[in-house]
């Protein structure tokens, strides 16, 4: 039940988007709230409680405001194509399955086993170019395939945090550039090749880092049968890479043609491409199971998810124009103008501070993309979305709190702390200060 109330609201979602009828609007949140309170009873414990403080701080700010139910319905339906983001994305994972795309994945990377090095290239890249598609789901992937070969915790943590955060720098179908990009009024089109770049930039400083780290730190080898990379294998590699630039070139014609928000455009490409994909195959019929699954399984999974972007969004939502909203606009006015390192560092710790207590990065870069006003701080729409971007996804692998981190320690057998700082600290301070640097001469 819980599965069609969610698909529900995603698909009003989509219609009010194009019909624009107010009274739909009203309809989309009621089912938004009724899905908000059936997650509450099936999430887990800190995500149920942490969605139930914020959405209940967020709904009382806005009420002390004096919008009443206007805005908070303006708050809720504020989130909701982010809530129809996560919910559709992995619909795009059945053409991957169906596809035998894994397969090709999981022998190249074990046959990458005995050399360290390109080991940890392989992972980093190919949780660059899944990672996109899949969010959480490429770590996942990524780790059954590792997991009899026991990698060392060290080189799993490294390799794992690093590959995924390129991902919420750039890709549109993530929530961090969705929600950035949207709030900065800055189009996809403009924003993807800073967004790659940056994205890059990471890559190479995680895998220069780890082929210093591992000299001084030589990773055991597993003895194991090397299984033959067939052409068969390089061809599913090679088609892995285009059906991901498929995607991302779709987004970008198609925003360019329609001007549609490219939220909607990611949520209507995640329901279109697996409907292609099983017209053409040969077996129809073989599209029916994973698509049975995805609404029984993989949706009613979600509770965490909706709990916490929706109280997340709307806290941020009613911080916009409260007197800490605004006192923390105007220390960062006044910092920006006497030196753009501390005004940028300035971000990234309040961030931080309030993602480390467990705070959701929506609420938190949220607030500050709807309060920040770039022409005021002297910075273009793409810097200062740069800016956020960057913060967003160190951030994620930091708070100890963050799907992230919570994934890869659990994998890597070791604590949240010891995933973010001390195994990927250097990293992630390299890449802000470097970052921040470009940003600056960009922005």
């Amino acid at each position: 039940m819980r599965s069609y109330l969610i698909l529900g609201m995603c698909a009003l979602y989509l219609i009010q988007y194009f019909a624009e009828l107010h009274w739909l609007q009203y309809v989309v949140v009621v089912l938004s709230l009724l899905a908000f309170l059936g997650s509450a009873l099936k999430a887990d414990r800190f995500p149920r409680w942490l969605g139930i403080v914020m959405m209940t701080a967020g709904v009382m700010i806005e009420w002390s405001k004096g919008t009443g139910a206007e805005g908070i319905s303006d708050g809720i339906f504020l989130i909701l194509p982010l809530l129809s983001l996560i919910t559709l994305a992995p619909l795009l994972s059945i053409p991957l399955r169906l596809g035998g795309y894994f397969e090709s994945i999981a022998i190249l990377l074990r046959n990458l086993l005995h050399q360290p090095k390109k080991l940890y290239a392989g992972i980093t890249g190919t949780l660059f170019l899944l990672s996109p598609i899949l969010s959480l789901g490429s770590v996942r992937i990524i780790n059954e395939f590792l997991e009899e070969l026991k990698l060392p915790s060290e080189v799993s943590a490294k390799s794992y945090l690093v590959g995924f955060s390129t991902a919420v720098l750039w890709s549109p179908y993530f929530a961090s550039v969705s929600l950035v990009l949207h709030y900065m009024n800055v189009s996809f089109k403009e924003y993807i090749m800073y967004g790659i770049g940056l994205s890059i930039l990471s890559l190479l400083i995680g895998n220069i880092l780890f082929a210093i780290w591992v000299k001084h730190h030589p990773v055991k080898e597993e003895l194991s049968a090397k299984v033959p990379l067939l052409n068969a294998h390089r061809n599913q590699l090679l088609k892995l890479v285009f059906f991901v630039v498929l995607l991302m070139g779709s987004c970008l014609l198609i925003e360019s043609l329609s001007h549609w928000s490219m939220i909607v455009i990611v949520c209507l490409v995640s329901i279109v491409v697996p409907l292609l994909f099983g017209i053409l195959l040969a077996d129809k019929k073989q599209i029916i199971p994973p698509l049975v699954d995805f609404r029984d399984r993989t949706v009613p999974m979600m509770n965490n998810e909706i709990m916490l972007f929706m109280s997340a969004g709307m806290l941020a939502f009613a911080m916009k124009g409260t007197s800490v909203a605004n006192g923390i606009s105007l220390f960062l006015s006044v910092l920006v103008h006497q030196s753009f390192l501390l005004f940028a560092l300035a971000v990234m710790v309040i961030v931080l501070c309030i993602t480390y207590i467990g705070i959701h990065q929506i609420a938190a870069v949220g607030a500050l993309a709807m309060q920040l006003n770039p022409a005021e701080l002297g910075m273009s729409n793409i810097g200062l979305a740069m800016l956020l971007l960057l913060t967003w996804s160190i951030s994620t692998a930091l708070s100890p709190f963050s799907g992230l981190n919570l994934m890869v320690s659990r994998f890597a057998g070791i604590s949240g702390f010891q995933v973010g700082l001390r195994s990927n600290g250097l990293h992630l301070t390299l890449v802000a200060l470097i970052g921040i640097a470009i940003i600056s001469f960009i922005g």
